[in-house]
């Protein structure tokens, strides 16, 4: 009672302070409001006008990278169709020169050479100009006598490739019968047997072929490419759904070419470039090595930054809803500080006893009557007395609070329980709990403590905010649950989310499906660039796995760079399929890591519920299964489990443990195949080729365990055997005096990859005192692709010990004559499929004549694998082949069989003679 009587006291006090003094009291108040949000206007709209600045940067780097990359891809496209064309002049040149004229183009075009639809014609002009042979009719081909490429070709003595523009018209230097568009003109000079100028090859190719890179590659609505000479000159336009007609020299209506100074770049156009259509792109051009061209790729603006615009459309607008809230809650928080501020005057100068002694705590603390009826019922709780902290997590002051009565908020869903709380802990005396308060509690609080304990008819009320606790818990299992790295959910949360998602499937008789992903490539990443390379790699890869799900699905990083792809649910197995068709796609982009391109792939096993499983570990190890079949198969791909996969996987695995044991306890021999010189039946050289002989299995064919090697990185160590055996033989047929002949040793893609092989050869050579002349090295052309200019350096590495080098399985990889002549190779073996068509086939005669007249341009040597009858070694003699190998002249031996080969030296069989009758 006093204390109701004190508190009344000095609200009237307050009550006497006029309004005007308030209001004066009060005036830097009344202002925070309103200038706190100016401020937070000022700074949302300097942030959002920052952001869409970064974001259009952004944008706009994006687009300069794209068309940087798509200029570089229609570079290797140009360079592989000029290159193809440089190889297909020059073996027309030196058929045309040896048949001394007899060659006839239109029977080869009959044949199904020079038959593809970008041939305009190939021609044979003599030395006025006049056609000699053509794909076409003669009487149609008109070639001006005073045309700038016999001209050119009269005067020089140089037999290089020449390219010019052509025009399908009567005032052309050439007229081509049939070709009603423009005409890019690929030109030799041709010689009598004494060098003198003997007439021009001619091929006459349609312009827009040199386009057709723009159909494969999404260049948008707008796109443009272009094919552009030293001088300026436009061999080839694409602009939009249009194939340009071709302009000649520097300033032409289409484009200003004068910026194409630097070999590469990219640039937005900013009105510099006038384009035709009038529309502003972002240009990229890439210069051709090899050849003085230009590749030229734009891209539209509008089409480019149209997601940045979308971008910034939503940013304004939700900076303007963003900035009227603000005001209106600058505008209600004044009227409401104001109102408080009344309050706290009027009930300034009262304090409680009580308030005193719980002051010290954070906790609510509350002394709740229960109200009863006449019959004893308990009718309604009222706030008696409650502490500052209590009165707080309700959002007002203690005076406010108290004489406050549960029934009046009855309507409310949080005291309607609470009425039923304070209802059973009267008749158990004693409550206590953790509760998670719903949205839009009147504590404002996630987690409360509640202890109630009865005292007569009373209850005292404990209230403690566990919020930070619990969020701390929380954070606890979302660590345990989540990758460190990449921020995916992890194993751990996979095998607690998995038996729900299967039971919730079950039910509703749905499919589910997983993806088990396993990134090729990584680990040569991580050996040689490092793990914090490795990990950005891994957090890109995971950025890309998102991006390609739905929502709802999910991305599990298992550990390592294996994922699972938990799709729930799926239809049938197209959509598992054509999420890892996606997922292919993304992971077929290089990453960067700094300035280097590093290409990667993805190995996908799928596995369906319920079909190839109902538990957990079950799905997670058929697709498992199903992921090392696509491994086994070359990566790179996806597969879906089938029961049958589990026996092959069993067996493979057993293999590799197999070859493991093998190499420990030396299971391997080498076996040699003579090359003889084809003319002479010579032994010159010989092939050394490994056999494993598994003690309880035999001889294991290589073609069973040379994969399995290659697949599981065993390959490199086996390599290391083979050189130690052929060098160890070797010294042991020069310690018998026995004359040597060079023995070739094959190299797999995977230990020419590691970069030692130089050192390996160097060691196992000093090791036993081998010529590094007598060992040759084969290399597959698959095997220097990835990284050219280490290739390079690895190549010349092992040709500075003397060692010779043999390009293996030539025709079947990525021939061309731009390798050939960058990897300096000392002589190529002829692939034995194509061996196999001679005198089957015409086609296949021509393909090794082409072979064998490049290789001998280049000054290199051929050898013919795979022969194996006197009519094929007949013909690869006519073609004047170097040296053949095969069956026909001997099969593999052992080293003991191979010295009773190098002591006969002369190993081509006689023909069988002819008895008369």
């Amino acid at each position: 009672m006093f204390l109701r009587q004190f508190v009344n006291n000095n609200n009237a006090a307050v009550v006497e302070m006029s309004r005007a003094d308030f209001l004066k009291a009060n005036l830097r108040l009344i202002l925070a409001w309103p200038l706190l949000g100016l401020v937070l206007c000022t700074v949302l709209w300097t942030a959002t006008l920052l952001q869409l600045e970064a974001e259009k940067k952004v944008a706009q780097q994006q687009a300069l990278d794209s068309v940087s990359s798509q200029s570089k891809a229609y570079s290797q496209y140009l360079l592989r169709t000029l290159e193809q064309m440089d190889q297909l002049t020059l073996q027309l040149k030196y058929e045309w020169e040896n048949s001394r004229g007899r060659l006839r183009l239109d029977q080869l075009k009959t044949q199904g050479m020079y038959a593809l639809p970008q041939f305009a014609i190939v021609a044979i002009l003599d030395r006025k100009g006049h056609p000699v042979t053509a794909t076409a009719p003669l009487q149609r081909l008109r070639v001006n006598e005073r045309s700038d490429f016999l001209l050119r070709h009269w005067r020089s003595n140089s037999s290089a490739l020449r390219i010019a523009l052509g025009r399908a018209n009567a005032a052309s230097e050439v007229t081509v019968p049939g070709a009603d568009e423009s005409l890019v003109h690929f030109t030799r000079r041709l010689e009598d047997e004494d060098g003198n100028f003997d007439g021009v090859l001619l091929v006459s190719l349609h312009s827009s072929y040199f386009s057709e890179f723009y159909n494969s590659v999404n260049f948008g609505k707008f796109g443009m490419s272009a094919m552009v000479g030293e001088e300026g000159e436009l061999f080839s336009t694409r602009l939009g759904a249009r194939v340009l007609p071709m302009q000649n020299g520097q300033g032409t209506p289409f484009l200003d070419t004068s910026f194409l100074e630097t070999e590469s770049g990219a640039m937005h156009s900013g009105g510099r470039i006038a384009f035709s259509d009038k529309q502003s792109r972002y240009v990229g051009w890439q210069a051709l090595k090899a050849y003085p061209f230009t590749a030229m790729v734009g891209l539209s603006d509008g089409e480019m930054l149209h997601p940045y615009e979308e971008t910034r459309t939503i940013y304004i607008g939700i900076a303007l809803a963003v900035t009227v809230l603000l005001l209106a809650f600058a505008a209600v928080a004044t009227v409401l500080s104001l109102r408080l501020a009344w309050r706290h005057h009027q009930s300034e100068g009262v304090r409680n006893a009580y308030r005193m002694a719980t002051e010290g705590t954070s906790d609510g603390f509350y002394i709740i009557a229960a109200l009863r009826g006449e019959d004893g019922s308990i009718l309604d709780f009222e706030i008696v007395d409650c502490n500052e902290p209590g009165a707080g997590y309700f959002g007002v002051r203690r005076e406010q609070l108290l004489g406050m009565r549960f029934q009046s908020r009855a309507h409310e869903p949080y005291f309607r329980d609470l009425i039923h709380n304070y209802r059973a802990a009267m008749q158990s005396g004693f409550s206590e709990e953790e509760i998670e308060l719903p949205e839009g509690n009147p504590f404002k609080l996630r987690w409360i403590r509640r202890r109630l304990v009865r005292s007569g008819d009373r209850l005292a009320v404990t209230l403690q905010d566990i919020s930070t606790a619990k969020e701390h818990e929380r954070d606890l299992r979302r660590l345990a649950n989540e990758d460190g790295l990449t921020g995916l959910p992890n194993r751990y949360w996979l095998q607690q989310f998995l038996p729900g998602a299967l039971g919730r499937a079950a039910i509703a008789g749905q499919m589910l499906a997983l993806l088990f992903i396993d990134l090729d490539g990584f680990k040569d990443i991580n050996d040689t660039q490092g793990h914090a390379e490795g990990d950005k790699v891994l957090r890109a890869a995971s950025l890309r796995l998102k991006a390609v799900l739905r929502p709802g699905d999910h991305v599990v990083r298992l550990g390592g760079d294996e994922f699972v792809v938990v799709l729930n649910p799926v239809e049938d197995d197209s959509r598992a399929e054509q999420v890892a068709q996606r997922i292919a796609i993304a992971f077929d982009e290089p990453f960067y890591l700094g300035s280097e391109r590093h290409k990667m792939g993805a190995s996908i096993g799928i596995s369906l519920y319920p079909r190839d499983g109902a538990e957990t570990e079950v799905l997670l190890k058929n697709a498992d299964i199903a992921m090392y079949a696509v491994k086994v198969a070359g990566k790179g791909h996806h597969r879906f489990f089938q029961p049958e996969l589990f026996e092959t996987i069993r067996n493979r695995r057993e293999l590799e443990q197999s070859l493991v044991a093998a190499l420990e306890q030396d299971q391997f021999l080498v076996v040699y195949q003579p090359r003889v010189d084809a003319m002479s039946g010579q032994l010159c050289s010989m092939e050394a080729l490994v056999r494993w002989q598994h003690p309880q299995h035999g001889m294991v064919p290589p073609l069973e365990f040379i994969p399995v090697a290659e697949s599981s990185g065993l390959i490199s160590q086996l390599g290391e055997v083979v050189i130690e055996k052929v060098c160890l033989q070797m010294a042991r047929w020069q310690a018998s005096g026995l004359e040597l002949v060079p023995v070739s040793i094959n190299v797999s893609a995977r230990q020419f990859g590691r970069g030692d092989v130089h050192q390996v050869l160097a060691s196992a050579l000093a090791r036993h005192c081998i010529d590094a002349r007598l060992i040759e090295v084969e290399i597959t052309e698959s095997a220097m692709m990835d990284e050219q200019n280490r290739a390079v350096e690895q190549l010349s590495a092992i040709r500075a010990l003397g060692v010779r080098l043999l390009g293996d399985d030539f025709g079947t990889g990525y021939s061309s004559l731009s390798q050939l002549q960058k990897f300096a190779m000392d002589g190529l073996k002829i692939d034995r499929a194509f061996t196999m068509e001679l005198g089957r086939s015409e086609q296949g005669e021509v393909f090794v004549r082409a072979i064998l007249s490049m290789a001998h341009a280049l000054g290199m040597s051929v050898v013919a694998e795979g022969v194996e009858t006197r009519e094929q070694l007949d013909i690869l003699r006519a073609l004047q082949c170097n040296e053949v190998q095969g069956y026909f002249i001997s099969r593999p031996v052992p080293a003991e069989q191979m010295l009773a080969l190098m002591l006969q030296r002369f190993l081509i069989p006689l023909p069988a003679p002819v008895l008369s009758a």
